[in-house]
């Protein structure tokens, strides 16, 4: 017996030195002789990292020219708001972030974006910024209208000033033989009492500015034929962090020949003109614009009767309109809409413009931020009958209303009149309706069913 579990010892003791002799074979790498293995060289790979220019360069058009107007209305850009992403552009975005003590990247992220917005929005309310059309000269530009709240006008041009005199801005026009920007800037700078320190002559524009007398003085010229338009801007001093914002985004906003044509005065009124109609309360509440429905011998809301327009806005253009004893209406729901730049217009296109019939129809639209404020551009501009349209985002809520602003162009007398068109954001109209106490809590989100057609009857 012993003898037989000597030898099992054996055969194992035997199959263990085996196993482990094998397992450190498996475990040595093999040698060979007289050759040195290769160090192996590691390559970190790391991502391309995208530049500030690239993230703006895939931005939509309209988001770049709100972005730089944005920074120019916090005092971070100075330069032409025209949407081209450019070195300034970026250095105004990182000075931006360093101002509110974040990270220098280039790139805003959504929460700096909204505070940029927010702020930029502010000062443009803060000093009342609209873009208008003025009908003496044609020229389109933004005014800051609580600055400078008083106007007077001649043949030579429009004058806009404060109550103190500190701020002006003049708008002249005239004619001159084979003008030149060249000329136009030489004639310019021998103004008495300009001590001019920039100066910038394109063969389309040319820019001055520096001193005259005690004011700063930031003036812009162009011309289309013999036709000269001017814009100047004159300012005392001490109000150059109020102004020097504005004058950036009157530069940039200023079109001196809008749709390549003179202006030729207001166009004449319609004896029947059609707009469109938003209702916003059961109860025969209806925002219309306040262009269309004025000085109307009746108001006419098609399909319900005649209407009362009860309150206007005159800063925003918007109308109130009340129908009585009328049944079946479906007041919009108007909810805030998100921040979007592409936008459903409903509304009602004029008879002319299908057939004589009165179907509602929904339109695309941009907004391309060239004014600023509560109101801001919508490209293209819808047709005719869509002012006072519903506009809405992608999730259908509630963008504001879409208003069209003829631009005053010359022409034959019956010519329709070139049009912009403007969003007068949800928030204005959502305050206008509180003033007059209307109760908007629409719970429809069907803007086909809410909008209506407006009818306004003149002599």
């Amino acid at each position: 017996m012993r003898s037989v579990l000597r030898a099992i010892w054996m055969i194992a003791a035997s199959i263990l030195t085996v196993s482990v002799v094998s397992a450190q074979a498996q475990l040595t790498p093999p040698s060979t002789a007289g050759v040195k293995p290769k160090p192996v060289t590691t390559v970190p790979i790391r991502p391309a990292l995208q530049k500030p220019e690239d993230t703006a360069n895939a931005m939509a058009q309209a988001e770049r020219l709100a972005l730089q107007s944005d920074l120019a209305w916090v005092g971070q850009y100075n330069g032409a708001i025209t949407g081209d992403v450019s070195e300034r552009m970026v250095n105004a975005i990182k000075e931006f972030q360093k101002a509110r003590g974040g990270r220098e990247t280039g790139v805003l992220n959504s929460q700096e974006r909204g505070v940029l917005a927010d702020t930029a929005k502010r000062r443009q309310e803060n000093v009342g910024w609209k873009i208008v059309a003025d009908p003496g000269t044609g020229v389109r530009l933004g005014i800051p209208t609580k600055l400078v709240p008083q106007q007077t006008s001649d043949a030579n041009g429009v004058k806009w000033t404060s109550p103190t005199g500190t701020i002006q801005i003049q708008l002249a026009r005239r004619k001159e033989a084979n003008p030149t920007t060249a000329k136009l800037a030489e004639r310019e700078k021998k103004e008495a009492g300009r001590n001019i320190d920039y100066t910038v002559v394109k063969p389309d524009f040319f820019v001055l500015s520096g001193l005259q007398g005690l004011k700063k003085f930031y003036l812009r010229g162009t011309f289309k034929g013999d036709e000269v338009r001017i814009l100047t801007i004159l300012y005392d001093q001490a109000t150059e962090n109020t102004v020097e914002p504005v004058v950036i985004a009157m530069s940039s906003a200023f079109n001196a020949f809008p749709s390549g044509a003179q202006a030729a005065g207001p166009p004449p009124r319609k004896t029947v003109e059609y707009g469109t109609g938003v209702v916003v309360s059961d109860d025969g509440a209806v925002v219309a614009d306040r262009q269309i429905t004025d000085g109307c011998l009746a108001v006419t809301i098609a399909g319900f009767g005649n209407a009362d327009r009860v309150a206007e806005d005159k800063d925003h253009d918007l109308a109130l309109l009340r129908i009585y004893g009328a049944r079946g209406l479906k007041a919009l729901n108007l909810a805030n809409a998100a921040t979007k730049t592409a936008l459903d217009l409903t509304g009602i296109s004029d008879p002319q413009n299908q057939g004589g019939n009165a179907a509602v129809s929904s339109v695309k639209a941009s907004v391309a931020q060239l004014g600023g404020g509560s109101d801001v551009a919508l490209s293209p501009p819808p047709s005719l009958g869509f002012s006072g349209a519903a506009a809405l985002d992608g999730d259908g809520r509630f963008a504001g209303i879409a208003l069209l602003k003829p631009v005053l162009v010359s022409g034959p007398a019956n010519a329709t009149p070139a049009a912009q068109a403007v969003l007068v954001t949800s928030d204005t109209v959502r305050d206008f309706l509180k003033a007059n106490g209307v109760n908007a809590a629409g719970a429809s989100f069907d803007a086909k069913a809410s909008v209506v057609r407006v009818i306004c009857v003149r002599k």
